[in-house]
């Protein structure tokens, strides 16, 4: 007989023992080993499945966290509404803005309220309807699963009808309604507002590339949205585009230097984003290869390529980076796309800066993680960032790319998914401060937001001046402005709920476009469409 050693360690002693050699005993001492090997090792690869995709939703599902958040910021667009409103499902607001565009004899009394003020901004307006157009192309059917897709569409057009009644012939845009010295002076309600609204408007005298070309590229990004819904609608947009991005092209000066008064508010740092940005969307919308050209050809002067930035109202070109790079992935065999490897490499930059474990991470966060760039206006940035990156990785999952590659570090598509949910999760209230910066969402958000009507009750009589008491009063806001998202807090992840904190707490319509975007992105997991047409 044989004799089997194993050390018996019970009792305290190391002791040999003698065990039976039969066959069958020890086919099953080989078996029970194999099954041991087995359960652990399907623990580890549960374990290590679950780090790289902790809290996601599978293919198909829907997270009811990041849907119930999407349902609130779409109710933003509805209060910040100008003109004889439709529909309307705010009970405090009402129509306002009725004459505006008077004194040019245009009707410009739709289009959005920029913030907290009852200003209508042109370049940030522009470029929440490019951003809302993106979100509805690519994100529509998520939207769709959720009826939020028509409010979507119905918002967007809200805007367009704006632009293009702002767009009264060729070399001719208005990009301001009011004057915002005149308007911060007063803390009023849109509707009980009687105070000029003076027009501010570029030409060919006074061209401002940057807001004519940000407009062609909404107006063009539109124009895919309603290709199919309306037809006649589409084709006027796209017309639009095409007059807009020549004007902006054939005039190239910058608005902030020519028309000053606008640095204080939305100071443009150059053009040359706008332009290939608007030639990006004008391709998608076309495929006329004159804008492929466009962007291949300026590429060098205009992409900065090499070196990622922060996708903003501002700055374009990550968005760009990205939106060209798609065209990479989905149209392999694309003629003139050579002119795009930059757009490609940069846009891979950006992800490489974004995830928190790749050897180019930018050091530009909070301690918990929250992307950080500037104290005003705080979340666009990790909001705008996220947004790309959930697309970039779902530009990868779709095309079959399982591997981003940063210096010697190889990175997965749900590695970018995880950095979107966690910036999408901080802001939701997974912060130090356990904050939801969404107002409505979740159990604490901010009560004190910078916001005229919903600091100011609907039955109030006051004007002007004395309605400063509602900024002063030391009373929530008696209306809650559902889908806000306010500025977000200080590097410190600190954030004063104030009213008259208006860096942290004040809320604009361009984020709420960003914000759609990355939540319609994370409400499920499904495949990015290939061609917008």
């Amino acid at each position: 007989m044989h004799v089997h050693r194993h050390w018996d360690r019970s009792k305290g002693g190391e002791k040999m023992v003698a065990k039976s050699g039969s066959r069958c005993c020890c086919c099953c001492w080989f078996l029970g080993i194999i099954v041991v090997i087995a359960v652990v090792l399907a623990v580890v690869f549960t374990i290590r499945h679950r780090a790289n995709h902790s809290d996601d939703v599978a293919p198909g599902s829907t997270d009811k966290k990041y849907a119930d958040a999407l349902k609130i910021a779409m109710q933003f667009f509805d209060i910040q509404k100008s003109g004889k409103l439709e529909n309307n499902k705010i009970p405090w607001r009402g129509d306002s803005g009725l004459k505006d565009g008077s004194e040019a004899s245009l009707d410009l009394s739709k289009g959005l309220y920029d913030a907290g003020d009852h200003m209508k901004f042109g370049f940030p307006m522009a470029f929440t309807a490019t951003l809302l157009s993106w979100s509805i192309l690519e994100y529509g059917n998520h939207m769709d699963s959720l009826d939020q897709l028509d409010p979507a569409k119905d918002s967007l057009k809200w805007t367009t009808d704006f632009l293009i009644n702002a767009h009264p012939s060729p070399n001719v845009l208005y990009i301001q309604v009011g004057d915002p010295e005149t308007d911060h002076k007063c803390w009023d309600r849109p509707e009980t507002m009687s105070r000029k609204r003076t027009l501010t408007k570029i030409d060919a005298d006074t061209p401002g590339t940057e807001v004519a070309a940000e407009t062609a590229a909404a107006m063009a990004a539109a124009s895919l949205v309603f290709k199919e819904s309306d037809t006649k609608y589409s084709g006027t947009l796209l017309k639009h585009a095409k007059q807009l991005f020549d004007f902006a092209d054939n005039n190239r000066a910058s608005y902030s230097v020519n028309i000053p008064e606008v640095q204080s508010y939305y100071n443009s740092t150059g053009y040359g984003d706008e332009l290939l940005w608007a030639a990006s969307w004008l391709y998608h919308a076309t495929e006329d290869k004159t804008y492929l050209d466009f962007v291949s050809k300026n590429g060098d002067e205009f992409g900065n390529f090499g070196s990622p930035t922060w996708f903003s109202w501002d700055n374009k070109l990550p968005g760009t980076h990205v939106l060209l790079s798609r065209l990479t992935f989905f149209k392999k065999g694309l003629s003139g796309s050579k002119g795009l490897e930059g757009y490609k490499e940069t846009a891979e930059a950006v992800m490489c800066g974004l995830i928190p474990d790749s050897p180019t991470a930018t050091s530009s966060r909070t301690d918990g993680g929250l992307i950080w760039v500037a104290e005003w206006n705080a979340l666009q940035h990790p909001v705008s960032s996220a947004f790309l990156a959930t697309l970039y990785s779902d530009y990868m999952l779709t095309s079959g790319v399982d591997k981003l590659s940063c210096g010697d570090t190889s990175f997965k598509p749900s590695d970018l998914r995880k950095f979107a949910r966690s910036q999408a999760d901080y802001m939701l209230g997974k912060n130090p401060e356990t904050m939801s910066y969404l107002v409505g969402y979740g159990d604490k958000y901010p009560e004190f937001v910078h916001h005229r009507g919903a600091s100011i009750p609907g039955d109030a009589n006051t004007g002007c001046k004395d309605g400063f008491k509602w900024l002063n009063s030391e009373e929530p806001n008696p209306n809650v402005a559902y889908g806000a998202l306010v500025g977000g807090p200080f590097l410190n992840e600190t954030f004063i709920d104030a009213r008259n904190n208006s860096m942290q707490n004040e809320p604009s319509t361009y984020n709420s476009a960003l914000v759609v975007g990355l939540l319609s992105s994370l409400v499920t997991r499904s495949s990015s469409v290939e061609s917008f047409k």
